[in-house]
Order: structure tokens, then sequence, then C-alpha cells
């Protein structure tokens, strides 16, 4: 399990059904090592804290292994970062990883918390008005993480769980619960 890249950016308003919002939605792969605090990674922020952010969702962390199955769907390349990530990860899978789960990530350590469940602002930034449906029917969410312990981060770091949540619903479980139709 690895990091393949770590993607940050700033809220910024964005044309919207006739008027602008505010997203953070749009992060971009940096190079070298981010500094990992309890509210985020350095140089990202979330345009609505209320609903997104620390200390719950300090971390949003999205599997590399999706991309492939989007991009044939969606019949478009798809840079690291789309979804709004800010880890985009090798091996760690929702089907393997339960919600209370920590892991060192770099020098940080971080717990997971919660399945992603999208917004409207996934629609602005990929411009499709049915991207929110299919990510939710898809099952392929990605998951927030909590900082428990401050460090640093770079694409290409190990991912090492140091503690398994036995007994606790993998991310795929809870999705699988609120997903469409169900």
């Amino acid at each position: 399990m690895r990091v393949l890249s770590v993607n940050v950016g700033l809220p910024r308003d964005v044309p919207y059904r006739g008027g602008t919002v505010s997203t953070g939605i749009y992060k971009e792969p940096v190079a070298g090592r981010v500094r990992v605090k309890i509210s985020g990674l350095e140089g990202d922020r979330q345009a609505d804290p209320a609903v997104h952010g620390a200390p719950l969702k300090a971390v949003y962390a999205y599997p590399s292994e999706h991309y492939a199955a989007w991009m044939r769907e969606l019949s478009r390349d798809l840079p690291w970062g789309m979804f709004g990530e800010n880890l985009t990860t090798e091996g760690l899978l929702e089907t393997d990883v339960r919600t209370g789960d920590r892991y060192r990530v770099g020098t940080a350590v971080l717990q997971v918390t919660q399945p992603r469940g999208p917004c409207f602002k996934l629609e602005i930034r990929f411009g499709r008005t049915d991207i929110v449906r299919r990510f939710r029917e898809t099952e392929r969410s990605g998951f927030y993480l909590a900082v428990l312990q401050e460090g640093d981060v770079a694409a290409g770091d190990p991912i090492t769980r140091i503690t398994a949540a036995e007994g606790e619903p993998t991310i795929a479980d809870l999705v699988h619960v609120h997903a469409p139709g169900d």
C-alpha cells in the first residue's frame, strides 16, 4: 500500500446554475512533502467547513484502482485529484478498510472515519449532472480520515496499517447500506 499522489487546493468561486458557488473540490497533485495537520493538509482548504474538513474529514483518500474504470465509463483521461481527494492511494480499497483502522501514512497517523457521500460539487468538477448518481451507484466512495498524529506525506510513501478495527464495518459495508435502491 502506498500514496501515489498528494493533492491540495484552495476554495474558488465557480459558476453554477446561473449563480456562483465556492468549492474546494479542485485538487492538484503537488511535488515534495506536505505537512499533515489536525485540520488537514497544508495548502488545502474546504469551502464549507460545516460539512467538510476536520476533525472527522481532515483528509480524503481515493483508491487509484478506481480511476481505470471511471476513464472507461466516461471515455476521458482523469488526473489524480479529480475526485477531490487529498491522497490518491494504491492497495487500499473500501472492501479492506474498516472504520477505526489506523494507518501510518508518511510520518502522520490517520484513522478511517467514514465513506464519502458526494454533493453537487462533484457535478461541477466533472461538468456532468449524472456523476453523483453514478458515483453512488458504483460504490467507489473513497473514505475520510482523521489526523491522530501530525506529520508529513509525499507521493511514494508507504501506507502501513498500525491498528485494525476488527469487528467494525468496512467502508464498502457502509456504502452498500446507503446505496441507491436499497
